[in-house]
Protein backbone atom coordinates (compact mmCIF):
# COMPACT_ATOMS: atom_id res chain seq x y z
CA UNK A 1 0.00 0.00 0.00
CA UNK A 2 2.79 2.37 0.93
CA UNK A 3 4.57 1.60 -2.36
CA UNK A 4 1.37 2.46 -4.23
CA UNK A 5 1.06 5.78 -2.38
CA UNK A 6 4.70 6.62 -3.16
CA UNK A 7 4.11 5.89 -6.84
CA UNK A 8 1.00 8.07 -6.89
CA UNK A 9 2.92 10.86 -5.15
CA UNK A 10 5.71 10.58 -7.72
CA UNK A 11 3.22 10.70 -10.59
CA UNK A 12 1.60 13.83 -9.20
CA UNK A 13 4.98 15.56 -8.86
CA UNK A 14 5.95 14.45 -12.38
CA UNK A 15 2.72 15.74 -13.87
CA UNK A 16 3.11 19.05 -12.01
CA UNK A 17 6.66 19.53 -13.27
CA UNK A 18 5.70 18.53 -16.79
CA UNK A 19 2.75 20.92 -16.73
CA UNK A 20 4.93 23.72 -15.46
CA UNK A 21 7.50 23.01 -18.16
CA UNK A 22 4.87 22.97 -20.90
CA UNK A 23 3.32 26.13 -19.50
CA UNK A 24 6.71 27.89 -19.47
CA UNK A 25 7.42 26.65 -22.98
CA UNK A 26 4.05 27.91 -24.21
CA UNK A 27 4.59 31.26 -22.50
CA UNK A 28 8.05 31.51 -24.01
CA UNK A 29 6.74 30.72 -27.46
CA UNK A 30 3.96 33.24 -26.96
CA UNK A 31 6.42 35.93 -25.89
CA UNK A 32 8.68 35.15 -28.86
CA UNK A 33 5.69 35.40 -31.18
CA UNK A 34 4.71 38.72 -29.61
CA UNK A 35 8.25 40.07 -30.01
CA UNK A 36 8.36 38.91 -33.64
CA UNK A 37 4.97 40.50 -34.24
CA UNK A 38 6.14 43.74 -32.64
CA UNK A 39 9.21 43.74 -34.91
CA UNK A 40 6.98 43.28 -37.94
CA UNK A 41 4.79 46.15 -36.83
CA UNK A 42 7.65 48.62 -36.40
CA UNK A 43 7.31 51.72 -38.51
CA UNK A 44 10.94 51.39 -39.57
CA UNK A 45 12.23 47.80 -39.78
CA UNK A 46 15.62 47.38 -38.14
CA UNK A 47 16.92 44.87 -40.70
CA UNK A 48 17.26 47.60 -43.35
CA UNK A 49 20.42 49.61 -44.04
CA UNK A 50 20.82 52.87 -42.15
CA UNK A 51 20.28 54.86 -45.35
CA UNK A 52 16.81 53.42 -45.80
CA UNK A 53 16.00 53.49 -42.08
CA UNK A 54 16.74 57.21 -41.91
CA UNK A 55 14.81 57.97 -45.09
CA UNK A 56 11.76 56.08 -43.83
CA UNK A 57 12.09 57.97 -40.55
CA UNK A 58 12.12 61.27 -42.44
CA UNK A 59 9.05 60.25 -44.42
CA UNK A 60 7.34 59.36 -41.14
CA UNK A 61 8.26 62.75 -39.64
CA UNK A 62 7.44 64.69 -42.80
CA UNK A 63 4.88 62.74 -44.89
CA UNK A 64 4.80 65.71 -47.28
CA UNK A 65 8.27 66.49 -48.62
CA UNK A 66 7.16 70.10 -49.18
CA UNK A 67 7.04 70.48 -45.38
CA UNK A 68 10.49 69.14 -44.61
CA UNK A 69 12.38 71.26 -42.09
CA UNK A 70 9.45 71.38 -39.65
CA UNK A 71 7.33 73.67 -41.83
CA UNK A 72 3.61 74.17 -41.43
CA UNK A 73 3.13 75.20 -45.07
CA UNK A 74 4.76 73.91 -48.27
CA UNK A 75 7.93 75.73 -49.28
CA UNK A 76 10.49 75.62 -52.08
CA UNK A 77 13.81 75.55 -50.23
CA UNK A 78 17.25 74.01 -50.24
CA UNK A 79 16.61 71.52 -47.43
CA UNK A 80 13.95 69.78 -49.50
CA UNK A 81 16.38 69.34 -52.35
CA UNK A 82 19.04 67.98 -50.01
CA UNK A 83 16.84 65.22 -48.57
CA UNK A 84 15.32 64.44 -51.97
CA UNK A 85 18.76 63.99 -53.52
CA UNK A 86 19.29 61.35 -50.84
CA UNK A 87 15.84 59.87 -51.57
CA UNK A 88 16.72 59.62 -55.27
CA UNK A 89 19.87 57.67 -54.48
CA UNK A 90 18.04 55.35 -52.08
CA UNK A 91 15.38 54.76 -54.74
CA UNK A 92 18.02 53.94 -57.34
CA UNK A 93 19.56 51.41 -54.95
CA UNK A 94 16.34 49.78 -53.71
CA UNK A 95 13.76 50.32 -56.46
CA UNK A 96 11.16 51.04 -53.77
CA UNK A 97 8.49 53.16 -55.46
CA UNK A 98 7.60 54.90 -52.19
CA UNK A 99 10.81 56.91 -52.46
CA UNK A 100 10.20 57.97 -56.04
CA UNK A 101 6.68 58.99 -55.12
CA UNK A 102 8.01 61.10 -52.25
CA UNK A 103 10.24 62.97 -54.69
CA UNK A 104 7.56 63.36 -57.32
CA UNK A 105 4.93 64.65 -54.90
CA UNK A 106 7.27 67.49 -53.88
CA UNK A 107 7.62 68.70 -57.45
CA UNK A 108 3.95 68.09 -58.14
CA UNK A 109 3.01 70.24 -55.14
CA UNK A 110 5.46 73.06 -55.78
CA UNK A 111 5.39 73.46 -59.59
CA UNK A 112 2.24 74.85 -61.21
CA UNK A 113 0.82 73.72 -64.53
CA UNK A 114 2.44 76.76 -66.14
CA UNK A 115 5.88 75.97 -64.72
CA UNK A 116 5.94 78.59 -61.99
CA UNK A 117 7.36 77.58 -58.61
CA UNK A 118 5.23 78.22 -55.55
CA UNK A 119 6.89 80.39 -52.84
CA UNK A 120 9.91 81.07 -55.12
CA UNK A 121 10.75 84.68 -56.01
CA UNK A 122 13.29 85.30 -58.72
CA UNK A 123 13.65 88.88 -57.47
CA UNK A 124 15.16 87.61 -54.19
CA UNK A 125 18.20 86.35 -56.12
CA UNK A 126 18.69 83.75 -53.40
CA UNK A 127 21.24 81.05 -54.24
CA UNK A 128 19.65 78.72 -51.69
CA UNK A 129 16.64 78.31 -53.95
CA UNK A 130 18.62 76.68 -56.75
CA UNK A 131 19.42 73.50 -54.85
CA UNK A 132 15.93 71.98 -55.23
CA UNK A 133 16.34 72.42 -58.97
CA UNK A 134 18.31 69.18 -58.84
CA UNK A 135 15.02 67.42 -58.11
CA UNK A 136 13.59 68.74 -61.37
CA UNK A 137 16.74 67.83 -63.29
CA UNK A 138 16.05 64.27 -62.18
CA UNK A 139 12.28 64.27 -62.71
CA UNK A 140 11.96 65.99 -66.09
CA UNK A 141 13.73 63.27 -68.10
CA UNK A 142 11.69 60.67 -66.20
CA UNK A 143 8.27 62.31 -66.67
CA UNK A 144 8.65 64.63 -69.70
CA UNK A 145 6.25 67.03 -67.97
CA UNK A 146 6.80 70.40 -69.65
CA UNK A 147 6.01 72.30 -66.47
CA UNK A 148 9.15 70.85 -64.89
CA UNK A 149 11.27 72.04 -67.81
CA UNK A 150 9.75 75.52 -67.60
CA UNK A 151 10.54 75.62 -63.87
CA UNK A 152 14.11 74.56 -64.62
CA UNK A 153 14.48 77.38 -67.15
CA UNK A 154 13.18 79.82 -64.55
CA UNK A 155 15.78 78.69 -62.01
CA UNK A 156 18.55 78.77 -64.59
CA UNK A 157 17.60 82.34 -65.49
CA UNK A 158 18.47 83.37 -61.93
CA UNK A 159 22.13 82.60 -62.59
CA UNK A 160 22.17 85.08 -65.48
CA UNK A 161 20.80 87.88 -63.29
CA UNK A 162 22.49 87.02 -59.96
CA UNK A 163 24.33 90.07 -58.55
CA UNK A 164 28.09 89.64 -58.42
CA UNK A 165 31.05 91.12 -56.63
CA UNK A 166 33.48 93.14 -58.72
CA UNK A 167 35.62 89.99 -58.85
CA UNK A 168 32.72 88.06 -60.41
CA UNK A 169 31.54 86.10 -57.38
CA UNK A 170 27.81 85.48 -56.85
CA UNK A 171 26.26 87.33 -53.94
CA UNK A 172 24.68 84.80 -51.62
CA UNK A 173 21.38 86.68 -51.80
CA UNK A 174 20.36 90.04 -53.18
CA UNK A 175 19.97 91.37 -49.64
CA UNK A 176 23.41 90.06 -48.62
CA UNK A 177 25.29 92.57 -50.71
CA UNK A 178 28.83 91.84 -51.90
CA UNK A 179 28.98 88.61 -49.88
CA UNK A 180 30.04 85.11 -50.84
CA UNK A 181 29.27 82.31 -48.36
CA UNK A 182 30.64 78.77 -48.48
CA UNK A 183 27.01 77.61 -48.36
CA UNK A 184 26.38 79.18 -51.76
CA UNK A 185 28.90 76.97 -53.53
CA UNK A 186 26.71 73.97 -52.71
CA UNK A 187 23.39 75.70 -53.29
CA UNK A 188 24.17 76.89 -56.80
CA UNK A 189 26.97 75.03 -58.49
CA UNK A 190 26.01 71.34 -58.61
CA UNK A 191 22.74 72.58 -60.12
CA UNK A 192 24.54 74.98 -62.48
CA UNK A 193 26.97 72.25 -63.61
CA UNK A 194 24.25 69.59 -63.96
CA UNK A 195 21.98 71.90 -65.97
CA UNK A 196 24.90 72.84 -68.20
CA UNK A 197 25.74 69.20 -68.87
CA UNK A 198 22.12 68.43 -69.77
CA UNK A 199 21.11 71.47 -71.79
CA UNK A 200 24.12 73.53 -72.93
CA UNK A 201 26.60 72.92 -75.72
CA UNK A 202 29.70 74.44 -77.29
CA UNK A 203 30.82 77.89 -76.23
CA UNK A 204 27.83 78.39 -73.96
CA UNK A 205 28.70 75.26 -71.99
CA UNK A 206 32.39 76.14 -71.84
CA UNK A 207 31.64 79.59 -70.46
CA UNK A 208 29.34 78.10 -67.83
CA UNK A 209 31.93 75.56 -66.68
CA UNK A 210 34.59 78.30 -66.53
CA UNK A 211 32.21 80.45 -64.47
CA UNK A 212 31.66 77.61 -62.01
CA UNK A 213 35.39 77.08 -61.56
CA UNK A 214 35.83 80.82 -61.08
CA UNK A 215 33.49 80.74 -58.08
CA UNK A 216 35.65 78.10 -56.40
CA UNK A 217 38.80 80.04 -57.29
CA UNK A 218 37.41 83.15 -55.62
CA UNK A 219 36.38 81.39 -52.43
CA UNK A 220 39.82 79.77 -52.22
CA UNK A 221 41.53 83.10 -52.80
CA UNK A 222 39.52 85.12 -50.31
CA UNK A 223 38.09 82.74 -47.68
CA UNK A 224 41.02 80.31 -47.30
CA UNK A 225 43.15 80.60 -44.16
CA UNK A 226 46.82 79.81 -44.70
CA UNK A 227 47.50 78.96 -41.06
CA UNK A 228 44.81 76.30 -40.55
CA UNK A 229 43.96 75.28 -44.12
CA UNK A 230 40.29 75.87 -43.23
CA UNK A 231 37.90 78.29 -44.95
CA UNK A 232 35.94 81.04 -43.23
CA UNK A 233 32.14 80.94 -43.43
CA UNK A 234 31.85 84.12 -45.45
CA UNK A 235 33.71 86.83 -47.34
CA UNK A 236 32.52 90.40 -47.81
CA UNK A 237 34.27 91.89 -50.82
CA UNK A 238 33.30 95.39 -49.69
CA UNK A 239 34.62 94.79 -46.15
CA UNK A 240 31.67 96.79 -44.83
CA UNK A 241 29.85 94.16 -42.75
CA UNK A 242 30.31 94.32 -38.99
CA UNK A 243 31.37 90.66 -39.08
CA UNK A 244 34.01 91.28 -41.80
CA UNK A 245 37.70 91.67 -41.06
CA UNK A 246 38.64 95.15 -42.25
CA UNK A 247 41.72 93.89 -44.08
CA UNK A 248 40.57 90.55 -45.52
CA UNK A 249 36.78 90.83 -45.53
CA UNK A 250 36.41 87.37 -43.98
CA UNK A 251 34.12 86.36 -41.13
CA UNK A 252 35.99 85.50 -37.91
CA UNK A 253 35.32 81.76 -37.41
CA UNK A 254 35.35 78.34 -39.08
CA UNK A 255 31.83 76.94 -38.91
CA UNK A 256 31.57 73.18 -39.34
CA UNK A 257 28.51 73.10 -41.61
CA UNK A 258 29.81 75.86 -43.87
CA UNK A 259 32.87 73.72 -44.53
CA UNK A 260 30.53 70.76 -44.99
CA UNK A 261 28.56 72.55 -47.70
CA UNK A 262 31.81 73.39 -49.43
CA UNK A 263 33.11 69.82 -49.37
CA UNK A 264 29.85 68.45 -50.77
CA UNK A 265 29.88 71.16 -53.44
CA UNK A 266 33.27 70.01 -54.70
CA UNK A 267 32.52 66.28 -54.89
CA UNK A 268 29.10 66.87 -56.47
CA UNK A 269 30.27 69.41 -59.07
CA UNK A 270 32.89 66.91 -60.19
CA UNK A 271 30.02 64.60 -61.21
CA UNK A 272 29.19 67.00 -64.05
CA UNK A 273 32.43 68.70 -65.10
CA UNK A 274 33.76 67.25 -68.36
CA UNK A 275 36.72 64.92 -67.91
CA UNK A 276 38.89 67.12 -70.14
CA UNK A 277 38.04 70.43 -68.45
CA UNK A 278 41.12 71.95 -66.85
CA UNK A 279 39.04 73.03 -63.87
CA UNK A 280 38.72 69.43 -62.68
CA UNK A 281 42.30 69.35 -61.42
CA UNK A 282 41.79 72.65 -59.61
CA UNK A 283 38.75 71.33 -57.76
CA UNK A 284 40.53 68.08 -56.90
CA UNK A 285 43.50 70.05 -55.54
CA UNK A 286 41.17 72.22 -53.46
CA UNK A 287 39.49 69.05 -52.20
CA UNK A 288 42.82 67.59 -51.10
CA UNK A 289 43.73 70.79 -49.23
CA UNK A 290 40.31 70.71 -47.60
CA UNK A 291 40.69 67.09 -46.49
CA UNK A 292 44.22 67.49 -45.20
CA UNK A 293 43.16 70.42 -43.03
CA UNK A 294 39.98 68.85 -41.68
CA UNK A 295 41.62 65.65 -40.50
CA UNK A 296 43.70 67.70 -38.07
CA UNK A 297 40.54 68.85 -36.31
CA UNK A 298 38.70 65.52 -36.14
CA UNK A 299 38.08 64.56 -32.52
CA UNK A 300 40.27 61.50 -32.01
CA UNK A 301 38.11 59.88 -29.37
CA UNK A 302 34.71 60.12 -31.07
CA UNK A 303 35.64 60.61 -34.74
CA UNK A 304 33.33 63.65 -34.93
CA UNK A 305 33.93 67.35 -35.60
CA UNK A 306 33.04 70.36 -33.47
CA UNK A 307 30.56 73.12 -34.28
CA UNK A 308 33.42 75.63 -34.37
CA UNK A 309 36.05 73.48 -35.99
CA UNK A 310 39.31 74.67 -34.49
CA UNK A 311 38.17 75.36 -30.93
CA UNK A 312 37.21 71.94 -29.62
CA UNK A 313 38.56 72.57 -26.14
CA UNK A 314 36.69 75.83 -25.66
CA UNK A 315 33.75 75.97 -23.26
CA UNK A 316 30.37 75.62 -24.93
CA UNK A 317 31.59 74.02 -28.14
CA UNK A 318 30.00 70.68 -29.07
CA UNK A 319 30.34 67.77 -31.49
CA UNK A 320 27.90 68.60 -34.28
CA UNK A 321 26.00 66.16 -36.50
CA UNK A 322 25.42 67.95 -39.81
CA UNK A 323 29.00 69.04 -40.41
CA UNK A 324 30.26 65.59 -39.43
CA UNK A 325 27.77 63.88 -41.76
CA UNK A 326 28.77 66.18 -44.62
CA UNK A 327 32.46 65.51 -44.10
CA UNK A 328 31.80 61.76 -43.95
CA UNK A 329 29.93 61.89 -47.26
CA UNK A 330 32.61 64.06 -48.86
CA UNK A 331 35.53 61.87 -47.78
CA UNK A 332 33.82 58.59 -48.64
CA UNK A 333 32.68 59.73 -52.08
CA UNK A 334 36.00 61.41 -52.90
CA UNK A 335 37.99 58.34 -51.85
CA UNK A 336 35.73 56.03 -53.91
CA UNK A 337 36.09 58.28 -56.96
CA UNK A 338 39.86 58.50 -56.58
CA UNK A 339 39.92 62.24 -55.87
CA UNK A 340 41.43 61.63 -52.42
CA UNK A 341 43.91 58.96 -51.28
CA UNK A 342 42.36 55.72 -50.01
CA UNK A 343 43.28 56.56 -46.41
CA UNK A 344 40.41 59.06 -46.32
CA UNK A 345 37.93 56.20 -46.56
CA UNK A 346 39.16 55.16 -43.11
CA UNK A 347 38.61 58.71 -41.89
CA UNK A 348 35.05 58.51 -43.21
CA UNK A 349 34.45 55.15 -41.55
CA UNK A 350 35.72 56.42 -38.21
CA UNK A 351 33.45 59.45 -38.44
CA UNK A 352 30.47 57.30 -39.40
CA UNK A 353 30.98 55.00 -36.43
CA UNK A 354 31.20 58.10 -34.28
CA UNK A 355 27.81 59.24 -35.56
CA UNK A 356 26.23 55.84 -34.86
CA UNK A 357 27.77 55.60 -31.40
CA UNK A 358 27.18 59.16 -30.24
CA UNK A 359 24.46 60.88 -32.25
CA UNK A 360 21.95 58.23 -33.36
CA UNK A 361 19.06 57.01 -31.22
CA UNK A 362 16.29 54.59 -32.23
CA UNK A 363 12.77 54.73 -30.85
CA UNK A 364 10.76 51.64 -29.86
CA UNK A 365 8.85 51.85 -33.16
CA UNK A 366 12.13 51.77 -35.11
CA UNK A 367 12.16 55.46 -36.04
CA UNK A 368 15.75 56.74 -36.21
CA UNK A 369 16.83 60.10 -34.79
CA UNK A 370 19.95 62.12 -35.55
CA UNK A 371 20.77 64.35 -32.59
CA UNK A 372 22.91 67.44 -31.95
CA UNK A 373 22.26 69.24 -35.22
CA UNK A 374 22.74 72.99 -35.38
CA UNK A 375 19.36 74.26 -36.59
CA UNK A 376 20.63 77.28 -38.51
CA UNK A 377 23.49 79.77 -38.68
CA UNK A 378 24.11 82.69 -40.98
CA UNK A 379 25.76 86.08 -41.29
CA UNK A 380 24.26 89.53 -40.83
CA UNK A 381 20.52 89.91 -41.23
CA UNK A 382 18.01 91.07 -38.63
CA UNK A 383 18.56 90.28 -35.79
CA UNK A 384 22.20 90.68 -36.69
CA UNK A 385 24.40 87.56 -36.69
CA UNK A 386 27.97 88.59 -35.93
CA UNK A 387 29.70 85.24 -36.63
CA UNK A 388 31.35 85.27 -33.21
CA UNK A 389 32.22 82.07 -31.37
CA UNK A 390 29.39 82.80 -28.94
CA UNK A 391 26.95 83.19 -31.81
CA UNK A 392 27.71 79.79 -33.35
CA UNK A 393 27.56 77.80 -30.10
CA UNK A 394 24.33 79.44 -28.95
CA UNK A 395 22.24 78.85 -32.04
CA UNK A 396 19.45 76.29 -31.55
CA UNK A 397 20.46 72.62 -31.44
CA UNK A 398 17.80 70.09 -32.43
CA UNK A 399 17.26 66.53 -33.58
CA UNK A 400 16.42 65.48 -37.13
CA UNK A 401 17.16 68.74 -38.86
CA UNK A 402 17.24 67.82 -42.59
CA UNK A 403 20.59 69.54 -42.98
CA UNK A 404 21.89 66.62 -40.93
CA UNK A 405 19.62 63.75 -41.94
CA UNK A 406 20.11 64.31 -45.69
CA UNK A 407 23.91 64.11 -45.53
CA UNK A 408 23.68 61.17 -43.10
CA UNK A 409 21.69 59.23 -45.70
CA UNK A 410 24.16 60.22 -48.43
CA UNK A 411 27.11 59.17 -46.26
CA UNK A 412 25.37 55.86 -45.45
CA UNK A 413 24.95 55.16 -49.16
CA UNK A 414 28.60 55.88 -49.93
CA UNK A 415 29.66 53.50 -47.16
CA UNK A 416 26.98 50.93 -48.05
CA UNK A 417 25.56 51.10 -44.54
Amino acid sequence: MRILKDRLHFCVIFLFIAGTFLSCKENGEKQSAEIASADQEKLVPEDLKWSERMLLSEIHRFPEASKLDFREEPKWSYTNGLVLKAAKEVFEETGDERYYQYIYEYADTMVTDEGDIRTYKLSDQNLDMLNSGNTLLYLYPETKEERFLEALKLLRSQIDTQPRTKEGGFWHKKRYTEQMWLDGLYMAHPFYAHYTKMYSEGEEAEEAYDDIIHQFDLIQEYAYDQNTGLLYHGWDSSKQQKWADKETGTSPNFWSRAMGWYGMAMVDVLDYLPEDHEGREKIINYLNQFAEALVKYQDQESGLWYQVLDQGEREGNYLEASGTSMFTYTFAKAAKKGYLPEEYMEVAKKAYEGILNNLITVEDNGVVNLNQVCAVAGLGGDPYRDASYEYYINEEIRSNDPKGTGPFILASLQLDK
